[in-house]
């Protein structure tokens, strides 16, 4: 296979199609490797927030300070693999990127990212004429006890969240919950944060108007990168090589691997996420709340156009180690323990969300091979990012160079 002047995405997550339909709007002909359209990545099965307040990286002291609560072998929802392939080197460069030094480069460049995420999703939205599938209602934090609100309004207060403020939640509004089994002691509502309101009308916009525009969908299993005379060319499954133009690796948690021949050895590991999902309506969930936020239990619940989604963990394994069941044990426990509508038909969903050890993306132009670009390791911000993301990587393909706004999302910083 060959396709001169086209650009090949590899993923059809959320990165990849905005990344393709911008690149496509911008009169590149732009191709989508995918190996099924199935929508069962975790850019589809998230939270669905637009999660700008979070302009932190979690690689830093604070985070490991806090650790050993999270854990899950003491009720939390942090877990590790640690005779896993990868993890402890994994574990030891995280390590490093929390070094003061380290973490406040990496926040400002994270924040200088963040910064405007909820516009570009307003602005493509707007232009794809969905408005309505993007809402601004912001987040609400909620607490179950009174020393929990104690220390979490402490700790709010001084943490950083861009442009995105936060009030105490009045017990007015606290009354418009649902009844719960538990009482809810105090909480926080925050403005300038949105989500998405139906993430498989998302998946079937964004590939609907790539089409429109001209683009290429390919099913195809895409296996690794080869180096040829400075180059990448796509090697499938099947042993073809297939030359692009120009090559946009957006595959997630398998960029490491697609990657390997040309840049081996990056530090990408599985950080892997649940949810439980039911069907509701009204009756059973307004759908006029906002993302609620456990933050005792760390746990998210999400309705969407027809939906009610329960998401939390952040497990550290193998990209394809088998689901632990008892990550759904424990969601079903909190969600039983709130009275949250979670019976009946409830469906269960695990994903490896993508994760560099500094909790930045690694965003770029390829060193190695002068057709290679990549945009992948967006950890917990994938949704959020992916339409700014978009953007910044248009300009960098069109121009044929990483611009300077992106210099700190490089692979080269992993390089030893």
């Amino acid at each position: 296979m060959s396709a001169d002047g086209t650009v090949a995405v590899i993923g059809g997550g959320i990165v990849g199609r905005c990344c393709a339909l911008m690149l496509q709007k911008q009169g590149i002909a732009t191709c989508i490797l995918e190996r099924e359209d199935a929508l069962t990545a975790p850019s589809w099965n998230n939270a669905g927030h637009i999660a700008v307040e979070q302009v932190t990286p979690l690689a830093s002291l604070a985070a490991m300070a806090t650790a050993p609560k999270r854990l899950f072998m003491v009720g939390g929802a942090l877990d590790f693999a640690l005779t896993a392939p990868g993890v402890m080197s994994w574990v030891w460069r995280y390590l490093q990127a929390s070094m003061p030094s380290r973490f406040r480069h990496g926040k400002q460049a994270l924040k200088t990212l963040v910064n405007g995420a909820e516009t570009a999703w307003q602005q493509l939205l707007q232009q794809l004429d969905a408005a309505d599938l993007y809402r601004d209602q912001g987040h609400w934090l909620l607490w179950e006890s009174d020393s929990s609100v104690r220390k979490g309004m402490a700790n709010w207060q001084h943490t950083d969240t861009g442009s995105v403020s936060f009030v105490e939640l009045p017990k007015a509004l606290l009354a418009t919950l649902p009844a719960l089994k538990v009482p809810l002691c105090g909480g926080i509502s925050f403005t300038g944060s949105g989500q998405i309101h139906d993430m498989p009308a998302l998946a079937a916009l964004l590939k609907q108007q790539f089409l429109a525009a001209g683009g290429e969908w390919l099913n195809a299993d895409v296996a690794s990168l080869a180096l040829q005379s400075g180059r990448a060319e796509v090697v499938l499954a099947n042993g073809e090589h297939c030359q692009f133009d120009q090559v946009l690796v957006c595959a997630g948690a398998a960029s490491g691997k697609l990657l390997n021949a040309i840049h081996p050895h990056v530090p990408l590991i599985a950080e892997r996420g649940y949810h439980l999902e039911v069907k509701c309506d009204d009756s059973t969930w307004p759908e006029h709340l906002p993302p609620l936020v456990f933050e005792d239990r760390s746990m998210i619940v999400t309705r969407f156009a027809n939906t009610l989604r329960a998401c939390s963990f952040v497990e550290f394994n193998a990209l394809d180690a088998k689901a632990d069941p008892r990550k759904w044990q424990q969601l079903r426990r909190h969600c039983d323990e709130l009275g949250l509508p979670f019976s009946g038909n409830v469906s269960e969903w695990m994903g490896a969300r993508p994760t560099l050890p500094d909790y930045l993306p690694a965003i770029g132009k390829s060193d190695r091979a002068n057709n290679l670009y990549y945009a992948f390791g967006h950890q917990h911000l994938g949704l959020t990012l992916a339409a700014k993301t978009a953007m910044l990587v248009a300009e960098m393909v069109q121009n044929q160079r990483t611009p300077s706004a992106l210099q700190a999302f490089s692979l080269t910083r992993f390089q030893r």
